[in-house]
């Protein structure tokens, strides 16, 4: 097998025929013969010498004082990276979101539901694509924010104010979470992994349920008294569950080496749970304020 080592891949490299590491030991020059004839360096005094033979002093010097490639370097995925292109979903999502809020009509849920349908189907196509898709990422984030900035307006004209505190509490869980995880309070084990996930699904069933039976004009008891309330905060139990699950994937694949592009799917996976997060408080503060 030809190795992918440049100096371990040369033609008759360490082979029998041309002796060790490619130099003839065969020839011998003959008695009185000058040695240093045929050197193309003999006469330089800085010649340098070829490809495989022993770097100088001055060389290795500086090789030694030389930085060592980082991340940015290497293409690898940095904390930075993960910063940077959350911040472009969320302000694609807060932009769309912002002109939904002033240009479409309040109350026109068709276009929110179309909107979160839509998102729904292409976070599932990015979640199994095997190649990172910004373009897909960023369409996610524009979707969800014409659906949020719908719903958004249209909570905002039934209870003042209440997409600030809203955001404000997002803001709490998704830091709150941060620092427990980065404090040791929460660990991501395997077993609280599987847990949280077979809950997560099944809430999630439950949510899609409860969301074709208020298209349908049925109302399971879900969105409003005791029974709405801890749904609601059930729901932002399992955001925050995601986010500890993205905090500890983004720490593998930073620790791991994992390409710069795995950048986006993280971003991607933080704004899933942070939508999911103010979705649910959205509902939890319109039960407990009522009719205000």
């Amino acid at each position: 097998m030809r190795s992918s080592n440049p100096v371990f891949s040369r033609d008759g490299a360490f082979s029998r025929d041309t002796g060790y590491a490619g130099f003839d030991t065969t020839r011998q020059q003959p008695y009185g013969a000058d040695p240093y004839a045929n050197n193309p360096y003999a006469n330089d005094p800085y010649g340098q010498q070829p490809h495989g033979g022993r770097p100088t002093d001055e060389q290795l010097a500086t090789m030694y004082r030389a930085p060592s490639a980082g991340p940015l370097d290497t293409g690898r995925m940095t904390m930075d990276d993960v910063v940077a292109r959350t911040a472009i979903c969320l302000l694609t999502l807060l932009g769309v979101g912002a002109a939904a809020w002033f240009t479409v009509p309040v109350g026109n849920f068709g276009l929110a539901i179309g909107a979160s349908l839509a998102a729904f189907v292409l976070g599932l196509v990015i979640n199994f694509k095997r190649s990172i898709s910004p373009a897909l990422i960023l369409l996610y984030a524009a979707l969800q924010g014409l659906a949020l900035g719908v719903v958004s307006r249209a909570f905002e004209t039934f209870w003042d104010g209440i997409v600030i505190q809203a955001v404000l509490g997002t803001v709490v869980v998704s830091g709150g979470m941060l620092l427990a995880y980065k404090s040791g309070w929460i660990r991501v084990t395997g077993r609280y992994a599987r847990i949280g996930t077979a809950i997560a699904l099944g809430f999630s069933f439950l949510a899609m349920i409860d969301f074709l039976a208020w298209t349908a004009g049925a109302d399971l008891g879900l969105g409003s008294g005791p029974l709405g309330l801890l749904f609601g905060l059930g729901g932002v139990a399992v955001g925050a569950f995601l986010l500890s699950l993205d905090f500890a994937e983004i720490e593998a694949g930073i620790r791991g080496g994992a390409p710069q592009a795995e950048s986006w799917r993280a971003a991607f996976g933080l704004v899933v749970a942070l939508i999911w997060i103010y979705v649910y408080l959205l509902r939890v503060i319109a039960i407990l304020r009522g009719d205000d």
